[in-house]
Parts: structure tokens; C-alpha cells; sequence
């Protein structure tokens, strides 16, 4: 027996579906907090000296935490290799958006202490902002338009065609409902940013700012993710997959899809799913509460909440992973847009070795940078930012 066949392929690839969430949900988890302090940045901290306390407590972390980030990058085009062709060639205005702020980040954290200037400076701190705020937008911006639906068609050698021109696609992608979805993820980075620097940031006004701020942005989030989920009931069609063949050949063509009814439907064929939304207003919730009160540890409600927030939107539309509002055949599937049965279990191997090693070292970079960041420490510490 071949070893790839040791586990069926419709099995492989749910798991490779689970393992795509893991990681984008580990990204958001973790540099989703970097990109709240840098969003916050500007408003939480006044003076030079509160700025770079804010700026030291993700200093040692932020670098490691885009791991996620280029883990789901790679997981997308080896284990979805059509997922990836069609996202990256539609989405490629936005992409260059998120790839642009994010370089933009490093540069900001590297130049920002290098001269003495204020205006030098303040320039890089909003780079930082730029850096945070713009990929948290475009990052639910794009959930928005998956939801909705992206216009591709597929031709009979599964040549991926994305319709529209040059800047109107990137118009095109902001939509109400895909900016209610943008605003859905600033604003819930915005609470897991705030519970971070009240994590790490000694009681003082950085930390009152970053509580007030935070609060209102968990309360929005809350509001928002409950508008996109009645916008979904009410306005956005949803899509059903006609036959189901797990171990069938990847050629979404062979599948028959129609779209119609809502995505929302999905919580009457599998009830349990309804643990996801109801974690995403919990932990949201406990997030904004913690704030008000001040509690050190509200960032693991914000991480709940995130979670939550983001798996409902996997598990509401699997199997669909991409569908095409051009032509409802020609829609992605869990089913039907993977790579080789072998390709996905040599790589599943590699995962059990490697990510293991990758949540120990994460963990112990943890542990060792452990503690709050003081004004004392930034004049102590040479290498502080």
C-alpha cells in the first residue's frame, strides 16, 4: 500500500480546510495584536517617551508573529493551488495594499528611533498606523467579498478568468457589506490590540486610553459582526453544493452548484456550529468588559471573541471556500480545488514534524519576554526601539 493512501482523500481534505483556518486564525491571533497596538498607536500614546513604550511591547514579538501570515500564504498555494491562482490574481490590487503597509511596518520599527526629530519621527509613527490599520481593513474587506461571492469563471482547462479592469476591481471590492466586514475586523483588532497594552503596559494613561478605545472598538466589533450576519440572512444570496464526492478529481466543473436561499441555512443542517458566533460574542464581550474593569488578562477574551468571530465563517460556508458569483460552477470546494491526494498527505507529514517545533519556540520566545514594558527598561535596554 501506497503511504498516502493511509488516509482517504475526502479525509485529507477536510483536514488541509481545518489546518488553512488554524493558520489564519493563528495570524489573526497573534500579529492581529501588532496591528491593534500599531492602529492605536497614535492615539493612545502622546509623548515620545509613551510611544515607544507602546512600540517596545511588540518589539520582540511582531517579527515572529508574521510566521502565520507566510504558513497561510503557502498552505493556500500548495494544499488549494486554484484557491490561490484566482485570490491572488483577483485580490491582486488589495494584496499589494497588505504586502505594501506591511513592509512598510518593518522600515517603521527599524528607522523610527534612528534620528532625534519629532516630525522624523511622528512620520514613522504613522507608518506604523498604516501598517496596522490598512491589512486589518483589507483582510476583512476580503472575507466580506467571499461571502458575497468573487466574479470568476473557470474555462474548460481551468484557466481562472477574474472579471473586471485594473482599479475597478479593487473599487469593485468595496462594497457596503465587504467595508461592514472591514470594519468588523479594525475594530475587533483594535479590543486585542488594547488588551495587549493593558497586558504589557504598567497603569498609567497609556493603558486608560487603550481601555476607552478598545471598549468602544469590542462594542462595534459586537455590532458589526451581528449586522453582517442579518445582512446575510436578509440581502446576500447563498450557495449549495448539489452532490457531494469527497475523493472525486479536482475540476470544480464537474460540480453543480446553484446559488440562492442563505448562507445562514448551514446552522440548520449542522446546528452545533452555532458554538462559533456564540464564542464571538462571548469573548467579545468579556473583552469589553475586561477593559472597563481593567482586568490584566481581557486578551485572552479578545482572542475567544476573534476566534469565534473568524471560524463562523468558515464553518458557515464549508464546503465552499471560494465561490464565483459569475458562475456558480465554477465555484471552489473543499471537495473539488485541492492538490493530489499524495501532495496532501507528504505535506501533513511535514506539518506534524515542523509545527510542533514552531508552538514550542513561539512559546518559549514568549515565556523569556515575559513582563511589562517601563520607561525604565527603554533606558536600560540598547536595543530597545
Amino acid at each position: 500500500m501506497i503511504l498516502s493512501e493511509l488516509i482517504d482523500y475526502g479525509t485529507l481534505r477536510v483536514i488541509w480546510w481545518v489546518l488553512l483556518g488554524v493558520l489564519l486564525i493563528g495570524f489573526a491571533l497573534t500579529d492581529g495584536f501588532d496591528m491593534g497596538v500599531g492602529a492605536l498607536l497614535p492615539f493612545v500614546a502622546k509623548t515620545d517617551t509613551e510611544r515607544r513604550l507602546v512600540i517596545n511591547t511588540v518589539g520582540p514579538v511582531w517579527e515572529g508573529n508574521q510566521v502565520w501570515f507566510i504558513l497561510g500564504g503557502g498552505a493556500i498555494f500548495a494544499a488549494w493551488p486554484p484557491l490561490y491562482a484566482v485570490s491572488f490574481s483577483g485580490f491582486y490590487l488589495a494584496m499589494w495594499l497588505i504586502l505594501a503597509a506591511l513592509i512598510l511596518r518593518p522600515v517603521a520599527f527599524k528607522y523610527r528611533s534612528k534620528r532625534e526629530g519629532k516630525a522624523w519621527r511622528e512620520r514613522w509613527d504613522w507608518a506604523l498606523f498604516i501598517g496596522g490599520a490598512v491589512p486589518a481593513l483589507i483582510f476583512g474587506v476580503a472575507v466580506g467579498n467571499v461571502l458575497r461571492g468573487v466574479p470568476f469563471t473557470l474555462t474548460e482547462t481551468l484557466m481562472p478568468i477574474y472579471h473586471g479592469l485594473g482599479f475597478l476591481k479593487l473599487l469593485a471590492l468595496l462594497n457596503p457589506f465587504a467595508l461592514v466586514c472591514g470594519a468588523v475586523s479594525v475594530s475587533m483588532l483594535l479590543a486585542h490590540g488594547a488588551g495587549w497594552l493593558v497586558l504589557k503596559s504598567e497603569p498609567g494613561p497609556i493603558t486608560e486610553r487603550a481601555r476607552k478605545i478598545g471598549a468602544m472598538a469590542g462594542l462595534v466589533a459586537m455590532g458589526g459582526y451581528a449586522l453582517a450576519g442579518l445582512w446575510l440572512l436578509v440581502l446576500t444570496d447563498g450557495y449549495q453544493l448539489a452532490t457531494v464526492v469527497p475523493d472525486g478529481p479536482s475540476n470544480p466543473l464537474l460540480s453543480e452548484v446553484t446559488k440562492g436561499g442563505t448562507w445562514l441555512s448551514a446552522y440548520v443542517a449542522r446546528p452545533w456550529i452555532i458554538v462559533a458566533p456564540l464564542l464571538g460574542f462571548a469573548g467579545m464581550g468579556l473583552s469589553v468588559l475586561g477593559l472597563q474593569r481593567g482586568w490584566s488578562f481581557t486578551i485572552l477574551a479578545s482572542k475567544i471573541g476573534i476566534f469565534g468571530m473568524i471560524a463562523s465563517v468558515g464553518l458557515t460556508m464549508f464546503p465552499f471556500i471560494l465561490p464565483s458569483s459569475a458562475d456558480p460552477n465554477s465555484s471552489l470546494t473543499v471537495w473539488d480545488a485541492s492538490s493530489s491526494q499524495r501532495t496532501l498527505f507528504v505535506m501533513l507529514v511535514a506539518t506534524v514534524i515542523f509545527m510542533p517545533i514552531i508552538l514550542a519556540y513561539t512559546a518559549w520566545v514568549y515565556k523569556v519576554l515575559w513582563g511589562k514594558v517601563t520607561e525604565s527598561e527603554l533606558h536600560d535596554n540598547a536595543n530597545s526601539y
